[in-house]
């Protein structure tokens, strides 16, 4: 199997797959579709976690954006989304595909991510604690909202005429509103990217449509190599909440401010009805994302699993954080209270000022409710690292770290094989991507062994050619 050149001069004979992204990682996800035609992206993520990682969002688009004829967008987080206005910038000029649900999110995250880029940028700059004498954000708000025009709506189960002779059609796919998994046909053959795949028993999402087949699928692994808690997570996020009130503590809840704040906020608002938590400890969402979010899920009910009365009542139950001065008070303010804040993983955002501030005292709590990502500080909180370097200082960790593994938005590696296991016929092969390499691999060996079928973990930047010859290709080279 060959691998991509950082710049090829044409395009390749016969249908061809890369993996610029997402393939030795849980971030970055990028995949590649090309034939004689037209050249197609699916997905455009950030790489996020390690600095290795990290950097490869500095680096020169493995082919120029210019040759891009189209993107297919699975859904709206940064890990899958996060690089287009870079990629727009670029010269990237046709058309990027996605649901509604996914272009309103867009245009919310798109923004704000390039608005925290720009104010760390400056914050580095006037504190000096950047090695760069000069730190640049990676994208503008400007350049965002160039990106945002480039949007074209898509409608679930719709066949999309594409570019040349690549056609497309989009599934739901649960885990956040408007997530889609991506069926693409392609001199001849179909393949499938689930994106991210939710949970049958996610109690906000519905779950993701049954795998209908494919020649080939490139499915994720965030939790390929585990099962979630059966452990009920709304009492374990009451007993947390009631043990640091009782000890007049802070509780500290790092959520991705679109999919897990709705569920954070969802168990705390039934925990308070059933009179589970104090109905006098405040809550605070200090997330101008989330708070946007808020009518996004307001104006889609057919698309979650609750009640309009309940969504309405999720949102009630806290108080909107929305100036920076605000956000300042909290860190003034002291327990008992909550504060819901991105980013999940702790790496940007007001979450980290909070954690600066609350972290070093006992009686506090941080709660971790989503998949860190290696390299992360929210992975270095889990692992027990008890010192994190924020805003260029190291800043003590004394509060108390609880976890909710059974939070997840996330299909767990008996969901995926299950998921799998619906096909009407075996794929040729499956690559397993958008998973730490364990978790990968690990979900590798289960296709494998329990469904039969031929499976592989590409590598970064990795291409292979579409045809009868995949299985034994990969065969050979193994």
């Amino acid at each position: 199997m060959s691998r991509t050149s950082p710049r090829p001069a044409q395009r390749e004979r016969g249908a061809t797959l890369a993996f610029l992204g997402g393939a030795d990682t849980v971030t970055g996800s990028r995949y590649l579709l090309t034939d004689s035609t037209a050249r197609v992206l699916v997905d455009c993520g950030l790489f996020q976690g390690f600095k290795v990682l990290r950097r490869r969002n500095r680096a020169s688009f493995p082919v120029p954006p210019d040759s891009i004829d189209a993107v297919l967008l699975t859904h709206a987080h940064l890990d899958h989304s996060g690089y287009l206005p870079a990629l727009v910038r670029d010269g990237f000029r046709g058309h990027i595909f996605a649901s509604e649900g996914t272009i309103a999110l867009c245009r919310i995250m798109l923004l704000d991510s390039a608005h925290l880029m720009e104010e760390e940028a400056r914050h580095a700059s006037r504190h000096g604690w950047s090695r760069h004498e000069q730190p640049r954000a990676l994208y503008t708000v400007d350049d965002a909202l160039t990106a945002l025009d480039r949007f074209v709506s898509v409608s679930a189960g719709d066949d999309i005429s594409l570019v040349g002779s690549m056609r497309a059609r989009f599934l739901a796919a649960g885990h956040i509103l408007g997530a889609m998994s991506v069926y693409v046909d392609v001199g001849g053959h179909r393949v499938c990217f689930t994106g991210d795949l939710g949970r049958v028993d996610d109690p906000l999402m519905r779950p993701p449509r049954v795998f209908e087949g494919a020649d080939l699928l490139v499915t994720e692994s965030t939790y390929g190599d585990r099962r979630h808690s059966e452990v009920d997570p709304q009492g374990q996020l009451g007993d947390i909440v009631r043990r640091t009130v009782r000890r007049g503590g802070v509780v500290l809840i790092p959520a991705f401010a679109v999919g897990r704040t709705e569920t954070v906020l969802l168990h705390l608002s039934r925990l308070r009805e059933r009179g589970d938590i104090p109905d006098d400890v405040p809550i605070y969402v200090n997330s101008p994302m989330a708070i946007s979010v808020a009518d996004v899920y307001r104006d889609r009910p057919d698309e979650h699993r609750i009640s309009r009365d309940e969504v309405e009542r999720m949102y009630e139950v806290a108080t909107p954080v929305r100036s920076v001065d605000e956000s300042k008070l909290l860190n003034l303010r002291g327990g008992p209270m909550i504060i819901i804040s991105a980013s999940g993983m702790l790496e940007g955002g007001r979450v980290l000022h909070h954690l600066r501030s609350y972290g070093p005292e006992t009686r506090n709590t941080i709660v971790l409710t989503g998949f860190q990502a290696a390299g992360t500080r929210g992975a270095r909180l889990l692992a027990g690292e008890r010192s994190l370097r924020i805003f260029g200082s190291d800043v003590p960790i004394r509060a108390e770290v609880a976890v909710i593994d059974a939070m997840s938005a996330h299909a767990d590696a008996d969901g995926l094989i299950a998921w799998m296991s619906a096909a009407p016929h075996p794929p040729q092969i499956a690559y397993v991507t958008h998973g730490e390499p364990a978790a990968a691999d690990t979900l590798r060996l289960r296709i494998e062994r329990e469904l039969g079928w031929s499976a592989q973990v590409p590598d970064h930047e990795q291409q292979v050619r579409l045809g009868a010859d995949i299985a034994t290709s990969y065969a050979t080279s193994t």
